[in-house]
């Protein structure tokens, strides 16, 4: 069996944020990885200030820039087959604002080739496509909430569920190629009794910018209680490469952000490991010793 693994995401910088020590674990295990994108994420806020007229209310070319740094990053994970949902441009990053609440939701305006506007058989048809070509065994999305209610992230759990279910249809267009039935789906997750550890430390260690506003005791709903955890990829041998990856992301992620606060802190172990709740198949052993598979494929 030719191991395959299909990851979708919603933004470029996404998938290096949440998997990029998996892909790149399972990349160099001979695995085959294949990474959808959603969006351009022409819509991102800009961290480097010479870029700034790249914005979508200014020049709106973000997401040419975005698509370079994607590319960059995958070399760094050694992934080599990246794509866009339905080709680059179909579907426009959506944009956000925050909730009373804490948590994203859809902006006020909201443009017309939005991803949140997207058809949803139209944009599943487009997954379906890869799903029936590459015919993986695994794969990987948000959870229902899109980890903190970014409406890019949720249409995409929608769109990798619907398309995992129309994939499996022998009568559903089979002009996408043939049936496929994808064994295990996952949802990237974060650990709870990870981020409280991690918080705690910077805290200790007198940093009380990173993660401003962050109680360990309540934290977000993109962080999750270990109990509801199915799997752990121990990563760590590709910590670096991760952290490669996201400075690709440059207009994104800066090296002096939470990110890589929280790795100066506490070393690879925050970041190296990357967590997962199952949501199609079932947990098999072999299991690590907090009773999570480490291996996504086990069982298939």
């Amino acid at each position: 069996m030719t191991k395959h693994i299909l990851l979708v995401h919603a933004h470029p910088d996404d998938e290096s944020i949440g998997q990029g020590a998996t892909m790149a674990k399972y990349v160099d295990e001979g695995v085959g990885v294949t990474l959808v994108t959603c969006t351009g994420g022409e819509m991102g806020e800009i961290l480097v200030p010479e870029l700034a007229h790249m914005a979508a209310d200014q020049d709106d070319t973000l997401g040419e820039q975005r698509k370079i740094e994607l590319a960059n990053a995958m070399a760094e994970l050694g992934v080599t087959d990246f794509r866009y949902l339905g080709g680059f441009g179909t579907y426009r990053d959506s944009g956000m604002k925050w909730h009373d609440d804490g948590h994203a939701v859809a902006a006020d305006d909201v443009h017309e080739n939005a991803f949140w506007h997207a058809d949803l058989t139209e944009a599943a048809s487009h997954l379906v496509s890869v799903i029936r070509e590459v015919r993986p065994q695994v794969l990987v999305t948000y959870d229902e909430f899109g980890g903190y209610g970014h409406p890019d992230h949720i249409q995409a759990h929608r769109v990798a569920t619907y398309a995992v279910a129309l994939a499996a249809v022998p009568s559903y267009r089979p002009d996408l190629g043939e049936a496929h039935d994808v064994a295990k789906v996952y949802w990237g997750a974060m650990s709870a009794s990870r981020m409280r550890d991690g918080l705690r430390r910077l805290r200790d260690a007198g940093d009380t910018t990173t993660f401003e506003g962050m109680d360990p005791d309540n934290l977000p709903p993109f962080v999750t209680e270990d109990e509801n955890l199915a799997a752990m990829v121990d990563g760590n041998k590709y910590y670096e490469q991760k952290m490669a990856a996201l400075k690709a992301h440059a207009t994104q992620i800066t090296t002096d952000g939470p990110f890589f606060a929280l790795s100066n802190n506490q070393g690879s172990e925050v970041w190296g490991n990357e967590f997962f709740r199952i949501a199609k198949g079932s947990k098999a052993g072999p299991f690590n010793e907090f009773g999570l598979e480490t291996d996504l494929f086990n069982g298939v």
